[in-house]
């Protein structure tokens, strides 16, 4: 039972989660929906999970070629091709059920345009286009308008914030993912930025998509979404990833450089969702 629950890559969903609940709060103002915020945790996450497995099965004879993923249960042979893809199927069913009954249209379509790029789009494109990470950024950036969208039942200026926040933010997340797994992406032929136009260019990306990911994040309060206290730590943890990323041009280390600068964006979002909850206008 644990290589079906290790098949849904546990850790990207409860990551995911925290953003639905973010953007539920966010949309809720203060008042807390209890029934339908469970349920949309619960319909996401299934979908979310189902989209994992569809990416792992798509993604089977890249895994054979990376240290890392090699010993994945669709690689073994400990789960075969078949009984993910029913179960794959059962969990997006049940998810997109939840949603339907208990949510609302709207969080639904966006939560399907989430699982299509994704588990289409972004799985069988990555090994062939260096946009790949952009593409998976759209994908990783639909699950807080879900939560918001479950609330306010529409796709209004506070949707398009969080949407953008998220994309902007994955960008060098997913970045510095690629550098200290270079290696590993390079075995398996995977275009991403670092491998096709070097180092130099990821860099350089990092930081202007880290500087629009500061006015994205700022934006929430400006247009009086969030309050004072959420910007002041938000610019704080933010100047601090782009101070980081601008010392690394000078860095000699790029793989310590590049962990840091993943640990440090997991602060930040982190921070980003539970400061929400708690200044939201």
């Amino acid at each position: 039972m644990i290589n079906y629950y290790l098949i849904t890559k546990p850790g990207i969903v409860m990551g995911n989660l925290f953003t639905v609940a973010a953007g539920f709060l966010l949309a809720s103002r203060g008042v807390f929906y209890p029934q339908l915020f469970l349920a949309t945790l619960a319909g996401l996450g299934f979908i979310m999970a189902s989209a994992c497995i569809f990416n792992n099965y798509i993604d089977r004879f890249l895994d054979q070629k990376m240290q890392r993923t090699k010993q994945r249960a669709l690689v073994t042979g400990s789960i075969s091709n078949q009984q993910a893809i029913l179960f794959a199927t059962a969990l997006a069913i049940i998810g997109s059920v939840i949603l339907l009954l208990f949510t609302n249209y709207l969080s639904f379509l966006v939560a399907s345009i989430g699982f299509f790029v994704y588990v289409v789009l972004y799985s069988l494109w990555k090994s062939k286009t260096v946009y790949g990470t952009a593409i998976g950024s759209i994908a990783g950036a639909v699950p807080p308008v879900v939560g918001y969208c479950a609330v306010s039942n529409q796709f209004d200026l506070g949707a398009i914030l969080l949407f953008a926040l998220l994309v902007l933010w994955q960008m060098p997340h997913f970045f510095a993912i690629a550098i200290f797994h270079y290696d590993d992406y390079a075995a398996a032929k995977i275009p991403l930025l670092p491998i096709e136009k070097g180092l130099l260019v990821t860099k350089i990306h990092m930081l202007l998509y880290i500087t629009a990911f500061i006015f994205a994040a700022a934006s929430l309060t400006y247009f009086n979404f969030t309050g004072y206290i959420y910007l002041i730590f938000t610019m704080t943890f933010s100047l601090g990833w782009l101070a980081l990323s601008i010392k690394g041009f000078s860095s000699k280390n790029h793989h310590q450089w590049a962990k840091e600068m993943f640990r440090l964006s997991l602060v930040i979002i982190g921070a980003i969702c539970l400061l929400i909850p708690l200044d939201t206008v």
